[in-house]
């Protein structure tokens, strides 16, 4: 196994740093003012597309998101390595911050990351039994369930942004196409034997043969 293959628990070590992150926000609040994703910021200030990634707004919005990142990212990354998980994190994270930019004034949080993490891991793992809402259910119909949800939010004003979690999860959706036939695991059928007139009497000489 090559060396930028191993797994690196970066999903992990990601949540931390984001958790600590937080406790920044609790402690100094001010100083991280400057790094939230504002619209009418982002043509001057175009690092807040990265820096709002790290941010979160209440402690349920930390956790959620990290719960999310710790599982799912860790089963990405061992999938496709630890530098394909950061581009996909990074990529789908900006991405979403872009698209929200649209549609909200300011946006903060990993989700958009995350559900691009999900995105690529359901056209990966389609069949992968996980814990979602409260049951378990496969991987593609996860992400279907979030799809529908995020997509009738949207239609009903909320701090959610809702919009962004369906880009990045379309975004993660793409890279798991592109990446399925290196990445993914296809079942493989076995055929059937069957034992016809023919080869049983071949069968019955042969031993009757050995028998005498």
């Amino acid at each position: 196994m090559k060396q930028e293959d191993r797994f690196q628990w970066t999903s992990l070590k990601l949540t931390l740093l984001i958790s600590l992150v937080f406790l920044f926000q609790l402690f100094l609040p001010k100083t991280l003012e400057g790094f939230v994703l504002n619209s009418s910021e982002v043509i001057y200030k175009p690092w807040i597309l990265l820096t709002y990634i790290f941010l979160h707004g209440s402690f349920s919005h930390l956790y959620s998101n990290m719960f999310a990142l710790a599982l799912f990212g860790s089963i990405l990354e061992k999938i496709v390595g630890y530098k394909n998980f950061l581009k996909i994190f990074f990529f789908t994270g900006i991405f979403s911050g872009i698209f929200s930019t649209i549609f909200y004034t300011s946006v903060i949080g990993a989700s958009g990351a995350v559900y691009g993490i999900m995105g690529t891991l359901a056209m990966l793992r389609p069949k992968m039994v996980v814990w979602a809402l409260g049951v378990p259910m496969y991987m593609i119909i996860t992400i279907v369930v979030y799809g529908v949800l995020d997509l009738a939010g949207a239609f009903f004003p909320s701090n959610i942004a809702h919009v962004g979690h369906l880009s990045a999860l379309a975004v993660g959706i793409l890279i798991g196409l592109l990446l399925r036939k290196r990445y993914a695991v296809f079942e493989v059928k076995r055929e059937k034997f069957v034992l016809g007139d023919k080869e049983f009497r071949r069968w019955e000489d042969e031993y009757m043969k050995r028998r005498k």
